[in-house]
């Protein structure tokens, strides 16, 4: 009967605080709609960040103003923050106990490119060209939705410290359009002086995807990139006695077509690879051979092997076709492989599957989608080469507006992509969802058992 008794209390006890466990519960929301309930109180505060970011863009290498708008922010978090690192780079460092550490980037620079949106805050700003010469500036490429996410994600993790544990790292790099941004920050110590990561994350805007939605892709996400001048050379002349002269031009325009025969008969069809001849420059005269002929090539690969092969073909074709042109060898083509590789892009599955995991989650499955990878290249590759091998992951952020993606199918007109003049991101969803996905995801990383 005492056992009886004891059971039965047991029970009414065991009743009772379930209920409380329950009411607690109700009263206290769940780290995924605590975070949707303060991205929405903050929200307001985020547009206005964002529209000052894409009114005053800067260009590679001279973000001064917006690296300091960008360490401002996240002092006034209570993040410690060191500045000018490889150039105007920011690292904010927010220690809360023990556990993993993640580091998030964003990228602070914008493009020379003249806006033509429309938008009442459209960027009117100037910059300085390497030549000297003021040229237009504007955030073609989403990097100021980078920062707004970024900073947001920097307020919802402070505030909810109290659901976490780890260290987090916040990186605002410059350069990233130049790439040599994420190469300088390592170089001055970032993976050393800091502490080292045992994760990387990043995301990117996405012109094709609608807004509220992200994107994600396993393994190879962008490409090897390689920037190539050749300086073609020839014998100047009248252009009415072309036989006394060697033309430069009919040179360039053989190698053009050429170079197309590198992709398309000496590159395995299984192995990606782009070669594009982005600009010719030669003469100033309609009857004048000039003595010389400028092409600049953009090169794309997937593979160490096809990059090599590449180079060696275009370099071995320039030597073929100046000699069979008839130039002695002081007036080969020279060409010239600059310095600014960026090396392909490569997402740790792992890492992946755990962030989609997060996205699904959060977003609910039908707002997260699967992308293929693309030919575009992104120095955010550079974090993942270090000798540590850190877990690297970039996923995409939807920015469009869904009745836009709607009409562009019904009428078969292209969307403005990233790097155009009228690329207009769609503010609210896109911020709102990526400070939800990026917060909730990063939030799984350090309470991961």
């Amino acid at each position: 009967m005492q056992q009886i008794m004891f059971f039965q209390r047991f029970g009414i006890l065991l009743f009772i605080f379930s209920g409380l466990v329950r009411m607690v519960a109700a009263q206290s929301p769940a780290p995924d709609k605590a975070f949707v309930q303060f991205i929405q109180s903050a929200y307001p505060d985020l547009a206005k960040l964002y529209q000052h970011l894409h009114e005053h863009p800067e260009l590679s290498f001279q973000e001064k103003n917006t690296s300091a708008r960008m360490a401002a922010e996240l002092k006034s978090l209570g993040y410690a923050v060191t500045q000018n690192i490889g150039g105007y780079g920011i690292v904010g460092v927010l220690k809360n106990g023990s556990g993993p550490t993640v580091l998030i980037r964003t990228d602070l620079d914008a493009l020379p490119i003249l806006e033509e949106t429309g938008l009442p805050y459209a960027s009117k700003a100037l910059g300085k060209s390497d030549d000297g010469k003021d040229v237009p500036v504007m955030q073609a490429c989403g990097h100021d939705v980078h920062m707004t996410v970024f900073t947001g994600v920097a307020k919802t993790l402070a505030q909810f410290k109290n659901n976490w544990k780890g260290t987090l790292v916040l990186i605002g790099q410059p350069a990233e359009e130049r790439s040599g941004g994420a190469k300088a920050m390592l170089q001055e110590g970032l993976f050393t002086k800091f502490p080292k990561p045992d994760y990387v994350v990043a995301l990117h805007t996405n012109a094709s995807i609608p807004a509220g939605q992200v994107g994600y892709t396993e393994g190879n996400i962008m490409a090897n990139v390689d920037a190539v001048d050749i300086t073609v050379r020839g014998i100047g002349g009248h252009g009415a006695v072309p036989d006394k002269a060697k033309d430069p031009v009919v040179l360039a325009s053989q190698l053009v077509m050429a170079l197309q025969t590198i992709v398309s008969r000496e590159t395995s069809p299984f192995q990606p690879a782009v070669v594009t001849v982005g600009s010719i420059h030669g003469g100033t005269s309609f009857n004048v051979i000039p003595d010389e002929v400028k092409l600049q090539l953009t090169l794309r690969s997937y593979s160490d092997e096809v990059r090599n092969n590449t180079i060696a073909s275009i370099k071995r074709m320039c030597d073929g076709l100046g000699r069979e042109a008839g130039l002695p060898e002081n007036r080969l083509p020279l060409v010239t492989v600059r310095d600014q590789f960026t090396p392909f892009t490569y997402n740790d599955i792992p890492l992946t599957r755990r962030l989609t995991a997060s996205f699904k989650r959060v977003l609910g499955p039908d707002k997260v989608v699967e992308t293929p990878p693309s030919m575009v290249g992104e120095d955010f590759s550079f974090y993942g080469r270090t000798e540590a091998k850190i877990p690297v992951c970039m996923f995409w952020l939807g920015t469009v507006d869904p009745k836009k993606i709607a009409e562009s199918k019904a009428k078969g007109a292209e969307l403005p992509g990233l790097h155009s003049s009228k690329f207009a991101p769609l503010p609210e969803p896109t911020i709102k969802t990526g400070v939800l996905a990026m917060s909730t995801a990063v939030l799984d990383l350090f309470n991961r058992k």
